[in-house]
């Protein structure tokens, strides 16, 4: 069971999300705070996994109660949440979890209770994140967040659940540079997170492979290397 703190200055906010919190099987107890300051001694006596802060809060914001969090010994998973995209790059950098946008749908909050559950798992490995640029704005996302790239010329669209960013790297770039992170070239225009695959059709005079909902050709002269990754992946019997 994960413990969580949350810490908002608006009432309704903390309920609001201790709520949601709540409804997910994976969640402890809850504890709330109303200010930076009431989180902080929050964390000084509570046990707590992971702490969902709102970033602009009076006197000790959000961003100071994390930066306090990155001097302690103890370290819980942090989570931003907020209705403001600007602080996204800062957040990141003191190793936040994730960045969740107000108002906070239910959906999304569970998959960032999920990369709680991995985070704690795997013993505090932080993902690794992206910069990309979208209408004007920075933002940053995880890599394992996406689940395929399309190449665009000399450009590559990464595509996530919940949104597509072009960033300004060759598709041949990436394929490189992403090959240990699990992503494989499946066709001259789309390489894949496997982890991400649901399916895949290749025996088919048209060899395809199911990535979250989108369904990707499979190029004759990639094929072999995509059989090749499924047949490792594949469970066998003892010898």
């Amino acid at each position: 069971m994960i413990n969580v703190l949350v810490a908002d200055d608006e009432l309704p906010a903390v309920e609001e999300l201790a709520y949601l919190l709540g409804r997910d099987d994976r969640i402890g107890t809850i504890h709330r705070a109303s200010s930076g300051s009431e989180a902080l001694r929050a964390l000084a006596s509570e046990s707590v996994d992971a702490v969902f802060l709102d970033i602009h809060m009076p006197a000790v914001s959000g961003l100071d109660v994390a930066r306090a969090i990155a001097r302690s010994t103890r370290k819980p998973a942090v989570v931003f949440v907020t209705a403001d995209e600007e602080c996204a790059l800062e957040a990141f950098e003191l190793a936040a979890v994730d960045y969740l946008l107000k108002p906070i749908r239910a959906e999304r909050l569970a998959r960032s209770v999920g990369r709680i559950s991995e985070l704690l798992r795997d013993g505090g490995a932080v993902p690794e994140m992206i910069t990309v640029d979208q209408g004007g704005t920075t933002r940053m996302i995880r890599r394992d967040d996406v689940t395929y790239v399309q190449a665009q010329g000399d450009y590559a669209r990464l595509h996530t659940a919940d949104a597509s960013y072009l960033i300004r790297v060759p598709l041949a770039d990436l394929e490189q540079q992403w090959a240990d992170a699990g992503f494989i070239r499946t066709h001259r225009s789309y390489l894949v997170a496997l982890k991400h695959v649901s399916s895949m059709k290749l025996a088919a005079d048209k060899p395809s492979v199911s990535v979250a909902g989108a369904s990707l050709p499979i190029s004759r002269r990639h094929l072999p290397t995509v059989r090749e990754k499924l047949e490792a992946t594949r469970i066998r019997p003892q010898a």
